[in-house]
């Protein structure tokens, strides 16, 4: 099915961030930036560093007031968090709670949103079923390994089943080969569950295999740089599609890109150090 027969998911229009510096100056750290993301895509945000991969990810969420622009979620404005919408990020020990079961942390947003008890007890298992942790929910996190803890915050967001699923350099912080188990779980439970995805990482060779689609960012002040269409057969193998001729054709496309955009960034004075932008 092409893009142009799929409902539109989450529309990004015009959005952008401006940061307010102690000297008293701004920075325009997002400029006018606007896509589409359809029913049941997965599409991977690379750019350089300080391109504002976060900062686009924290506006589309309603973590953050976007200076200009709007975000939609089917057909709704996003003023605030939104309901239909989950978010996943790096630091996934920050964001569980060490004294509560595994099944506590998966279960609590649901319980704060009024779901039954009942409903929720379902879900909870579903989601934990998905992650491959339905044996493991008794545990705490500290109890688990980096990656395990990783698959409760991505089951916690499964089980609110949001239409888009956002997710900020999830596997940034596990090794090479929790890393590639953990892509083709992601992968499975898009598929499984119908989600749509918009995934941040500055791995190019993880947005080459995830992704439907891969945005490449300019350097700040970020627009779309680029938009590129990743036509890889829909199943994937972590051996098997590396291998394959229109990877690496695929891959050295999208580095050509993250390369021009860094040279600009290197090029780019104006860029504050993280202590000069105020909350």
């Amino acid at each position: 099915m092409t893009n142009q027969q799929r409902n539109v998911r989450l529309e990004v229009s015009q959005v952008q961030k401006i940061y307010k510096l102690s000297s008293g100056k701004e920075f325009e750290a997002v400029r006018s930036l606007t896509f589409d993301l359809h029913e049941g895509e997965f599409v991977c945000l690379v750019g350089p560093s300080g391109s504002g991969k976060t900062t686009l990810l924290k506006c589309i969420a309603g973590l953050m007031n976007a200076t200009a622009g709007n975000v939609v979620l089917d057909g709704r404005p996003v003023n605030g968090p939104a309901k239909g919408m989950a978010v996943v990020f790096q630091e996934y020990g920050r964001s569980l709670f060490p004294w509560m079961t595994v099944e506590a942390n998966v279960d609590l947003p649901l319980k704060t949103s009024g779901v039954s008890k009942a409903e929720r007890a379902a879900r909870v298992q579903d989601a934990l079923e998905s992650v491959g942790l339905d044996k493991a929910g008794k545990k705490y996190p500290w109890q688990l390994s980096g990656g395990m803890q990783q698959r409760v915050a991505i089951a916690r967001a499964v089980a609110a089943q949001p239409s888009v699923l956002l997710m900020d350099e999830p596997f940034a912080a596990v090794d090479a080969q929790t890393r590639a188990e953990l892509e083709d779980l992601v992968r499975r439970i898009w598929k499984q569950h119908n989600m749509t995805i918009l995934f941040v990482t500055h791995d190019i060779d993880e947005s080459v295999y995830l992704a439907d689609r891969v945005l490449v960012l300019s350097s700040s002040p970020t627009v779309i740089q680029n938009d590129i269409e990743i036509d890889l057969p829909a199943e994937r193998n972590q051996l098997l599609t590396r291998s394959e001729t229109r990877f690496g054709e695929l891959r050295s496309e999208v580095y050509e890109q993250v390369q021009r955009a860094k040279t600009n960034t290197e090029g780019n004075s104006d860029v504050p150090r993280r202590e000069e932008v105020r909350a």
